[in-house]
C-alpha cells in the first residue's frame, strides 16, 4: 500500500473513530462503542514491545536522533501500545554488526547504513550510495520511485531482511586530514578511516582504509591510528571534536553525495506486526527521515561557522585528486558489475537512472546554484 493510500484510509478510519466516540480494545477482546456500530476501528491496542539496535552514537541528535523520533512516532500513534527502545551503537550490538543482528533476530530493528556490509554482497552499497553518485533527491527518487528500491529487496531478501529508507544526510564533507595533502600524491600511505566503496577507491588510490564505527573514531585520530577519518558534515562532525586533533577540513565528500540512511527490519518480526501497525511504522520511518534531512540542512551551516572559528582551514581536494577518483570509482564499479550478474543489474539500472537525473539537474539546479550561491 502506498504511503498517501495509508494516510487516507487511516486518517479516515480515525475521523470515523473521533466521529463516533468508538473505543478500541486489544485484539481478541471485547469492544465496545458508542451508537455509530458501523464506524471501523483502527486496531492500535496489541501490545508489542521492540528493541533496535543503531549504528550511531547517541550524540548525533541528527541520525540517532531520527530512529529516536521514528519510535515516539510509532509510540504516539498506537497510544503507547506499539514500543521501541532504541539502543546506540555498541550497547547492544557492535555499530558494524547491526544488519547480522536483525539477520539473527537479535532485535527487530535496526539503523545503519547498508555500504557497511559490502563484504557480504558489494550491492549493498546502492542502498545508501557510491563514489561520485547521486544527490540526497535523486538518491531518493531511485529508491522510491524509480525501480531501485525493489531492486535492493532482492538483495535484502537473502539476509531476510527488509529495508526502509530512513533519512539522508545530503552532500557530505570530505573530511578530517592532519596534515594539507598534496595532491593525488598525498594519499599514498595515509592511514584513514572510511567505509564502503569510498575506501575502495581510496585503497585504490594508495591510502592504507580503515573501518571504525563512529563512537570509535576520535580517540583512534588522537592516539593516530589514523591519519584522517570521514564522517558526515559539519554538525555532526563538530559534536564528535574531530577539529580538535584535525585542522584540515576537505570537501566535498565525493563518495557520499547523497547517503541514505536504512531502518532495517527482520521479515519474521514485520510479518507479526497487525497491518495496521506495520503502516503505523512505515508512515513513522518515512516521517523520521524527513525530519532528519530537515536537523541536517538547519543546523549545518552555523556549525561550520563554529568549526571554522576553532583555527580549522577549509580546503576544496585538489581537480588531480578527484579525476583519479572518478576514473577508479568508475573501474571499480565496472569490475564489479563484470564478476556478479546480480551486481550488474543493479548498477545498470542506477546507472541509467544517474545519467537521467545529472542531464535534468544540470539545467535549472545547476544554472541557479552556480549564479546564485557566489553572490548569496
Amino acid at each position: 500500500m502506498k504511503r498517501r493510500e495509508f494516510l487516507g484510509k487511516v486518517g479516515g478510519s480515525l475521523a470515523s473513530v473521533a466521529a463516533g466516540g468508538a473505543v478500541v480494545t486489544a485484539c481478541g477482546g471485547n469492544q465496545s462503542s458508542t451508537a455509530n456500530e458501523g464506524a471501523p476501528a483502527v486496531q492500535t491496542q496489541k501490545k508489542i514491545r521492540w528493541r533496535l539496535a543503531s549504528s550511531f552514537p547517541r550524540s548525533l541528535d541528527t541520525i540517532f536522533g531520527a530512529a529516536e523520533f521514528m519510535a515516539e512516532r510509532v509510540k504516539a500513534m498506537t497510544d503507547g501500545n506499539f514500543d521501541i527502545r532504541v539502543y546506540p551503537g555498541g550497547e547492544l550490538v557492535p555499530g558494524l554488526q547491526v544488519l547480522d543482528a536483525v539477520q539473527n533476530e537479535t532485535v527487530q530493528l535496526g539503523q545503519t547504513c547498508s555500504y557497511y556490509y559490502t563484504g557480504k554482497n558489494p550491492a549493498l552499497a546502492f542502498d545508501t550510495c557510491v563514489p561520485f553518485g547521486m544527490t540526497a533527491r535523486q538518491q531518493q527518487a531511485w529508491l522510491g520511485e524509480g525501480g531501485g528500491g525493489e531492486l535492493m529487496a532482492e538483495v535484502f531478501s537473502d539476509f531476510g531482511i527488509r529495508s526502509f529508507p530512513s533519512g539522508n544526510t545530503g552532500a557530505q564533507m570530505g573530511g578530517w586530514f592532519k596534515e594539507e595533502l598534496s595532491g593525488l600524491d598525498g594519499l599514498k600511505g595515509l592511514k584513514m578511516r572510511i567505509p564502503g566503496l569510498g575506501g575502495d577507491v581510496m585503497s585504490a588510490l594508495g591510502a592504507s582504509v580503515q573501518v571504525i564505527a563512529g563512537g570509535e573514531i576520535y580517540p583512534a585520530l588522537e592516539r593516530g591510528a589514523i591519519d584522517a577519518t570521514e564522517w558526515v558534515g559539519p554538525y555532526d562532525d563538530e559534536k564528535l571534536g574531530f577539529y580538535k586533533v584535525a585542522k584540515n577540513y576537505y570537501y566535498p565528500g565525493w563518495w557520499e553525495p547523497g547517503p541514505s540512511m536504512s531502518i532495517y527490519i527482520g521479515e519474521k518480526a514485520w510479518a507479526s506486526l497487525p497491518t495496521t501497525y506495520q503502516e503505523i511504522l512505515k508512515s513513522a520511518i518515512h516521517e523520521a527521515g524527513l525530519e532528519m534531512q530537515r536537523r541536517y540542512d538547519a543546523r549545518n551551516p552555523a556549525a561550520l561557522k563554529r568549526i571554522l572559528g576553532q583555527g580549522v582551514t577549509l580546503r576544496p581536494f585538489s581537480e588531480d585528486l578527484l579525476s583519479g577518483a572518478l576514473e577508479a570509482s568508475i573501474q571499480i564499479l565496472e569490475d564489479h558489475a563484470a564478476k556478479d550478474a546480480g551486481y550488474k543489474k543493479i548498477h545498470d539500472h542506477w546507472k541509467a537512472a544517474r545519467a537521467d537525473q545529472f542531464k535534468f539537474f544540470s539545467t535549472a539546479e545547476l544554472a541557479y546554484a552556480q549564479f546564485a550561491y557566489p553572490r548569496g
